[in-house]
């Protein structure tokens, strides 16, 4: 009888594709710094900008791989509506580039020339809340540096937000960079 229940259960996962998911919501500290998402890698991965400083004149403003993720149910919401619905958190980790071997910064590995991911470098993360930053998107850093703060304090406006607000192709959000979420 076990095993007949078994079966039935997983013919039933199998047909079932949908999959039930909380959404995973922005945490606050008591004094409103941002608390680290967790499982951050185990979300949705959209891309990897990268800006390096040999291709920058040696002053690349953000020289890392931008490695970014969505909240896996946010996605989900904006597959469906093509809105990044309240409480949507994206996490960018920094990752740097391998020390080149050439002028522009690039090296040789046994997959051929290029740029290479090297340690991780902290974070950045944004927050929609309409309700709660007054550009509707409120953005974080949890260090340029490891070990990531567990917590962060919102940023002015004038660090991140008018870049976002001035070139990001919708909501405040680089899509034209990302594939997966131009629509």
């Amino acid at each position: 009888m076990a095993a007949a229940t078994a079966v039935f259960a997983q013919s039933k996962s199998k047909e079932d594709n949908s999959i039930t998911r909380t959404r995973y919501l922005p945490e606050y500290t008591a004094s409103g710094e941002l608390i680290l998402p967790k499982n951050f890698s185990e979300w949705v991965y959209v891309g990897s900008p990268l800006t390096p400083h040999a291709l920058n004149d040696g002053k690349a403003g953000f020289p890392e791989f931008h490695n970014v993720y969505i909240e896996p149910v946010s996605y989900e919401i904006y597959k469906k509506t093509n809105v990044f619905p309240e409480k949507t958190i994206f996490f960018k980790e920094l990752q740097l580039v391998l020390p080149g071997q050439f002028p522009d910064g690039s090296r040789t590995e046994p997959s051929g020339r290029g740029y290479f991911p090297g340690k991780f470098n902290g974070a950045d993360v944004t927050v929609k809340d309409t309700k709660k930053y007054p550009s509707g998107w409120g953005y974080y850093n949890f260090n340029h540096h490891e070990p990531k703060a567990k917590t962060a304090k919102l940023q002015a406006q004038s660090d991140c937000g008018y870049c976002h607000e001035a070139s990001a192709k919708k909501d405040q959000v680089w899509t034209q960079f990302y594939p997966l979420l131009d629509k």
